[in-house]
């Protein structure tokens, strides 16, 4: 009997105990549930991948313990993705919009997330196959750089697609089974450089300077953020408190997980350090950016990117998405496919132009590939870096100097280990996409390094 008791005690603290964290979940589960949602969603409405497979693949198998733990629901008539831990707790929401791809929704409210799409005018040819890149698909394809790429010591673990570009040429491409040369993938913070191409839109139209201060309404100068320039957001030196670490709760996965309105979150982070003095690479700072080019557009922002960007470029794919409360998430959120990913890294290449017309200002692209001084020549001034992954490895910590990378290189670089390198002085694009965790090192140089030498002597 007093065994039946005890048994019967434990199973209603059981109960007690879900009931409670079902109603008051830990932040940590929460991020968690609401990092399961947002990714399952895009992954199905955007690159129509299987819900299981994502979650499985993408969410579970690289990630936090207790993303182990976590179940979805899938609801393709709403366009929605439910997740919770064991199917109960962290409520996480992510709705899907036309246009404007996935948002988590961390305040339940979908109907005000649900106003920010737009119809998308998508034009697909049968053609485009038969024409050469980049106005079409078609490869010119260069036996030795194509053996480069096939070698998976140098593509690295996790690989999805890699495609390079020379002399405005497709003369490689490799796709990982389940992923083609049609599947858009999600390039994590690479989306900085594109925020950055879009500020400098907003530049050529003389709605935004660089060098403009008192930025989006922040007037009080007592506490000095008054004084951060544009240019200083563009270089991570504006001084700004942010914390850009992942796996717990942080500015970055609060901001990204659990805000509704990313762009007020990161508005209201507090000057740290005089501006321009220290260099901290913040999510942040870019999503500032993101609402200070669509103040500057304003109402049709929204549609800036596909008229002023993606189409002109023939980027069909790309979708930028936006927040719950339609601020553009340029810090980490495009999808596009490996080849598009490419079509930009082409276009700065080009220095902001395509097909002969100019895009971005002269020299914008210079600019935002010169070193900006508060990062030790780690960083450029506008959201690109001026060296790949250390690798962060106690055993080997090599730069692009180790591998002797021509030194006018620079990169777009994204989470598990997602970059585009662009070597102007071998007018070559290299593209490398997939889902490789920092803990395995990749270094995307050894390869970069190897198709240098395929092409032979400039």
């Amino acid at each position: 009997m007093r065994m039946k008791s005890v048994i019967i005690a434990g199973v209603a603290l059981v109960f007690i105990a879900g009931g409670w964290l079902h109603k008051f979940p830990p932040e940590l589960i929460r991020v968690g549930a609401s990092y399961t949602a947002k990714i399952v969603c895009s992954n199905v409405f955007l690159a129509g991948r299987d819900p299981q497979n994502v979650l499985a693949l993408d969410v579970q198998s690289p990630g936090h313990p207790l993303l182990s733990l976590m179940r979805v629901d899938v609801d393709r008539e709403r366009g929605s993705v439910q997740a919770a831990l064991l199917g109960f707790i962290g409520d996480g929401l992510a709705i899907n919009r036309p246009g404007t791809g996935c948002a988590s929704v961390p305040d339940g409210n979908v109907a005000m997330a649900d106003k920010y799409r737009f119809t998308p005018l998508v034009v697909k040819s049968s053609a485009e196959n038969e024409k050469k890149w980049p106005s079409g698909n078609r490869a010119d394809t260069n036996l030795r750089i194509q053996k480069v790429i096939e070698q998976d010591a140098l593509a690295g673990s996790g690989v999805r697609g890699i495609v390079v570009i020379h002399e405005g040429r497709l003369v490689a491409q490799r796709y990982a089974d389940g992923f083609t040369q049609d599947t858009p993938l999600l390039g994590w913070s690479m989306t900085k450089s594109v925020t950055a191409a879009l500020v400098g839109i907003q530049v050529a139209d003389e709605k935004i300077r660089l060098d403009q201060d008192g930025w989006w309404h922040v007037t009080n100068a007592r506490d000095g953020r008054a004084a951060i320039k544009i240019s200083d957001l563009m270089a991570m030196s504006s001084g700004l408190h942010f914390n850009e670490g992942y796996g717990n709760v942080s500015d970055v996965t609060r901001m990204l997980y659990l805000e509704s309105d990313m762009a007020a979150y990161a508005r209201a982070q507090p000057l740290e350090h005089p501006v321009g003095t220290i260099w901290n690479y913040s999510s942040g700072t870019t999503v500032l950016l993101s609402a200070i080019w669509q103040a500057a557009a304003g109402a049709e922002s929204l549609l800036v990117p596909r008229q002023r960007l993606f189409g002109p470029l023939g980027m069909k794919s790309a979708v930028l998405e936006v927040d719950a409360r339609g601020n553009f998430v340029g810090s980490s959120y495009m999808y596009a496919t490996t080849q598009d990913w490419a079509r930009f890294g082409q276009f700065l290449l080009q220095d902001g132009q395509w097909d002969g017309k100019r895009i971005l200002p002269e020299g914008f692209v210079k600019l935002m590939s010169t070193v900006a001084p508060a990062s030790k020549g780690a960083y450029g001034q506008g959201q690109v870096w001026r060296w790949g992954p250390g690798g962060e490895s106690p055993q080997e910590k090599k730069g692009d100097a180790d591998f002797g990378l021509p030194a006018d290189t620079f990169w777009m670089l994204g989470h598990d280990g997602q970059s585009v390198a662009i070597v102007p002085s071998r007018k070559l694009v290299v593209v490398r996409l997939g889902l490789t965790p920092s803990r395995l090192h990749y270094k995307p140089q050894a390869m970069l390094a190897e198709v240098i030498k395929a092409l032979g002597r400039p």
